[in-house]
């Protein structure tokens, strides 16, 4: 049974850090891409990072120099470094493994 579960969300001012956590059981963790989305109120769901089972990292124009995308193999488990943060990054932000597996999302609001 593949689970997939992020943690790590919460309500941060303008400029603030938040660090989300993707942990995943049931996969060989190591093989898969992994990605991190978003999703506004009213908005699509929108592609945030990826990083590849070599390590390699991809990242959406909106976040380039703020946020990264990290994963420990070892634990089963990327991660999501956020920094800047702004109001427009407020959303639930989604884990996937590869093109399959959801997790259920953590609210991110960046609010003063």
């Amino acid at each position: 049974q593949v689970q997939v579960v992020e943690s790590g969300g919460g309500l941060v001012q303008p400029g603030g850090s938040l660090r989300l956590s993707c942990a995943t059981s049931g996969i060989i963790f190591r093989d898969y891409v992994m990605k991190w989305y978003r999703q506004a109120p009213g908005k699509q769901r929108e592609l945030v990072a990826f990083i590849n089972s070599g390590g390699s990292t991809n990242y959406a124009d909106s976040v380039k120099g703020r946020f990264t995308i990290a994963r420990d193999n070892g634990r089963n488990t990327v991660y999501l470094q956020m920094n800047s943060l702004k109001p427009e990054d407020t959303a639930v932000y989604y884990c996937r493994v590869g093109n399959q597996y959801w997790g259920q999302g953590t609210q991110v609001t960046v609010s003063s």
